[in-house]
């Protein structure tokens, strides 16, 4: 039986999912300390900005979502249309323009309803209608428009996504023991879960070498994979081999056939004896995080197809308005989470326990440790789709708090 991989909503099928992807994989490349970011929260943007386009700016940004520019505007509707019917996310755009500009009828057509807003001109009040679009469209996880506003801004055009979800299962929160001296300075908090499903981690053989991946099955088909590469091995790449993991002919051997002793990065593999008949046991530890980052996007210009449309010299998106037409910012917040999830209850229970004959250990069961207790990455993605939301590497994970007032929230 053939499983269907699109997203609901308008069909959004695999070769848009593939070109998002594939700008993730090329910004994780340029990934080199703790960060977050949305590449799903980009290209729809990049679509409707490459269906207005013209001469080379038209070409970049083609080149940038990886789909024809003519088929841009439609890929980026059915693109938001599906995200917007799946549970856990929230996905909206918003356009605002000066009095002076008209925009062109049939590219605001594509835009969703109610979505056009108008630049007064009055910097202060614009930037408040801004902010209060973006608090309102993530819930208050972001409450700043990452725009550049002065008396020469146009047009913005503005895209929101949220992604929200609990574990199926949750984890405890424990004290995170590590030897990685950067986190061992400051206790860090810890989270552990332990199952019988041992296929749930993964180790990958990729061109940069051991990958180690841990899936975190969440509600709604929202999951999150935990990627850790060897010591040494570059974020980017390991976040790309994460992201080729989803697409990609590599296979992951699973935790149910992984040799014994050392299997993968941050992975033991042992034959434990208990004293009476057990499931295998797979034993995760890994940290939780919180991670906000913000990005000039023209910082990379040629990785967002951006480079000549940021020449002011002559317009470049004649399909979106007649008034001549340059990028003059572009910018991305982000925000990431992971913890235990849910509610949080603190009790300390404490037995005193004394040998007094154990007993006799006669059988044994397979153990798969995973530890992720140095940097990390990770990938927010679709569970069927494989559409990757969100990713980031982990570098400051949130330091342990003893008392339970005080506890990591993750509502």
């Amino acid at each position: 039986m053939r499983v269907d991989t699109t997203l609901p909503g308008n069909r959004v099928g695999d070769e848009v999912v593939r070109a998002v992807n594939g700008l993730t994989k090329r910004w994780a490349a340029t990934v080199q300390d703790g960060t977050v970011f949305s590449a799903a929260g980009v290209w729809p943007l990049l679509a409707l900005l490459a269906d207005g386009a013209s001469g080379p700016a038209r070409a970049e940004l083609s080149e940038a979502i990886g789909l024809p520019a003519d088929q841009a505007a439609g890929a980026a509707r059915e693109l938001l249309g599906a995200l917007g019917t799946l549970p856990g996310v929230g996905s909206a755009v918003g356009l605002w323009t000066k009095r002076t500009v008209q925009v062109v009828p049939e590219w605001e057509a594509g835009l969703p309803a109610e979505a056009h807003g108008v630049l007064t001109g009055d910097l202060g009040a614009d930037r408040r209608a801004l902010d209060a679009w973006a608090a309102h469209r993530t819930g208050g996880l972001i409450d700043r428009m990452p725009a550049t506003l002065d008396e020469d801004t146009e047009l913005v055009l503005a895209g929101a996504l949220t992604m929200r979800t609990r574990w199926l299962s949750p984890f405890d929160e424990v004290p995170l023991e590590t030897a990685y001296e950067p986190w061992a300075a400051t206790e860090r908090l810890g989270l552990r879960h332990r199952s019988t499903l041992l296929d749930g981690v993964g180790v990958a053989d990729t061109p940069h070498g051991w990958v180690t991946e841990l899936k975190v099955p969440g509600t709604d088909v929202l999951d999150v994979h935990l990627l850790l590469g060897e010591e040494g091995t570059a974020p980017g790449r390991v976040l790309g081999a994460g992201v080729d993991l989803l697409h990609g002919p590599r296979t992951v051997v699973p935790g149910s056939r992984l040799p014994y002793g050392e299997a993968g990065p941050g992975l033991r593999v042992i034959e434990e004896r208990c004293p009476a008949p057990a499931p295998p046991l797979l034993d995760v530890l890994t940290a939780a995080y919180e991670i906000t980052a913000d990005h000039d996007l023209l910082q990379r210009p040629e990785l967002f197809g951006l480079t000549t449309a940021r020449d002011t010299r002559q317009g470049h998106f004649p399909g979106i308005s007649g008034f001549p037409l340059a990028v003059g910012s572009a910018a991305q917040s982000a925000l990431a989470r992971f913890g235990a999830l849910g509610f949080h209850a603190a009790a300390v229970t404490t037995v005193g326990a004394y040998g007094a004959g154990m007993p006799p250990l006669r059988h044994v069961r397979r153990r798969v440790d995973a530890v992720f207790d140095r940097p990390f990455g990770f990938l927010a993605l679709h569970r069927h789709s494989r559409l990757v939301l969100a990713a980031g590497w982990v570098t400051d994970p949130v330091p342990f708090r003893r008392h339970p007032e005080d506890s990591w929230d993750d509502e």
